[in-house]
């Protein structure tokens, strides 16, 4: 028996990098799994992949009536939602002379925003789950900073946040609500990119995380093998944060 069996999981930004790793990870262990994404073409190739317990369903976190949607369509195909992986995110490198105005909104939107209206979309139909886990995808960024990361460091400095914030609001209702923070993962953002490279050499584990090492967290979380476990922060960053 998989560690999250009969367990329906939403992961935004499912379609690709750690957030198809924890699609794939979750259905391994025994969950129903919606990938969860605006980009369609690859969100469907990668459920049909998956087979009968996954399927596709289109979302821009930054809407509420996306959100409405998606979650109306996973608990007629699946059931009510037991987790959500608030794991959709991007990024803008830009000096801070430089950004505008248009681009720093547009990260704090879907880090920042979409993880707001996940949690807050979420919480009925977890009701009717009877409990719940909500594991929101942060970054290492959420807890030191990096330079030229603006707009992605105060998104994911706030999701580390807002976690804390819903975690004590909810957990009457056993709903749990942790923080994840990869530090520099093997994925298609930083692929080619020497700064993640140059931080991976400096670690104490020499070397880039893989996304299924990042998955491998988020179904412990989904699990109840980690069921007193809220309001947390859980680092995956090969001991980037202990320098």
């Amino acid at each position: 028996m998989g560690r999250v069996e009969g367990k329906v999981v939403v992961v935004t930004g499912g379609a690709g990098g750690i957030g198809a790793a924890c699609a794939r990870q979750l259905l391994h262990e025994g969950a129903r799994v919606v990938v969860a994404d605006v980009a369609h073409r690859a969100g469907r190739d990668l459920a049909e992949e998956l087979g009968d317990r996954a399927r596709f369903a289109e979302l821009d976190v930054t809407v509420e009536e996306s959100w409405e949607r998606a979650l109306a369509e996973t608990e007629a195909a699946f059931g009510p939602v037991t987790t959500l992986v608030n794991n959709a995110g991007i990024n803008h490198r830009c000096g801070i002379e430089d950004v505008t105005l248009v681009d720093y909104q547009r990260v704090v939107d879907v880090n920042q925003v979409g993880v707001f209206l996940g949690m807050r979309a979420v919480l009925p139909t977890m009701r009717r789950a009877g409990s719940g886990s909500i594991v929101n995808v942060s970054s290492v960024d959420g807890i030191v900073a990096h330079p030229l990361l603006h707009a992605y460091v105060a998104s994911k400095w706030a999701v580390r946040g807002m976690t804390k914030s819903v975690a004590q609001e909810v957990g009457p209702e056993g709903v749990r609500v942790n923080s994840v923070h990869p530090g520099p993962i093997d994925t298609p953002m930083t692929a080619g990119r020497e700064g993640p490279l140059a931080m991976a050499r400096g670690l104490p584990l020499r070397r880039m995380g893989e996304p299924r090492e990042v998955a491998d967290v988020v179904v412990f979380l989904a699990s109840d093998a980690s069921s007193y476990c809220t309001a947390a922060e859980f680092v995956v960053d090969g001991g980037y944060v202990s320098l």
